[in-house]
């Protein structure tokens, strides 16, 4: 079950905490992964996606992480152990299942963050019907737009808006619980910015915005995970000493 102490454990590295206890807390904590959830449809269409998130992660923030993603069905309990989850959707996203279902809400309800992310998306498109629809058994908030000031886009990189592969919608979506995002939605294929394979080559084309949008990609992606982490990241605490020495690196 994600527990408070198991949140206060990846804080302490994470966010800043007082020096006293950062040195034992780096050796207690748990080495992050992400829940790469699987599905009845195209769950997988950046397999080297989140391996290179979590390579970026390490090598930009003092998070511990693991090497790769862990790939597992929503029912699967140790989704419990993981604070933030990734949804891909290449094409159709079948039904969830009831157990899916029970399982996201009780994940959410508990302060697990999903990430929902579409090779295809945009206003309208099948994408944003089958999330909505998929949701609709998972969480009671509405899908809505977040707002351009909202910490997500300064948790840790200062951004002013989302970014991907593609640029198929101006806004992450998002159903809030609790005042926190925990369902958040980006149209614009996150994945197939990050996606690098192991001869160290892009795999997909950034388009219209180039290396850069790769890199506000990247930044959007290290932003979901502090995010998930800092569940009680206030507005005026985003400018604390730690991040402000982590992003002038």
């Amino acid at each position: 079950m994600l527990t408070r102490r198991h949140f206060n454990q990846l804080l302490l590295t994470a966010c800043g905490a007082t020096l006293a206890g950062a040195a034992a807390a780096e050796d207690a904590v748990n080495r992050l992964t992400i829940a790469q959830l699987k599905h009845g449809g195209g769950w997988n269409p950046r397999p080297t996606a989140l391996r290179r998130l979590l390579w970026e992660l390490s090598k930009r923030t003092s998070v511990e992480v693991e090497a790769d993603a862990q790939a597992i069905e929503p029912c699967d309990r140790a989704l419990f152990k993981l604070p933030l989850s990734y949804l891909a959707v290449d094409g159709a996203l079948p039904p969830l299942a009831a157990c899916a279902q029970s399982a996201l809400r009780s994940y959410l309800a508990h302060g697990g963050t999903l990430v929902i992310d579409g090779v295809s998306g945009g206003r309208g498109s099948p994408f944003e019907r089958a999330v909505r629809a998929a949701l609709a058994g998972v969480a009671s908030g509405e899908l809505q737009p977040v707002p351009r000031d909202h910490v997500i886009y300064k948790s840790f990189y200062m951004l002013d808006g989302p970014a991907g592969r593609t640029a198929a919608c101006p806004d992450l979506d998002a159903v809030h619980i609790d005042n926190r995002l925990a369902v958040v939605v980006s149209h614009n294929d996150l994945g197939g910015a990050w996606a690098r394979s192991n001869l160290g080559l892009w795999e997909h084309e950034v388009e219209p915005g180039g290396a850069q949008q790769r890199e506000r990609a990247f930044r959007l992606g290290i932003n979901l995970v502090m995010y998930a982490l800092c569940l009680d990241y206030k507005e005026d605490q985003v400018h604390i000493p730690f991040i402000l020495k982590k992003r002038r690196r």
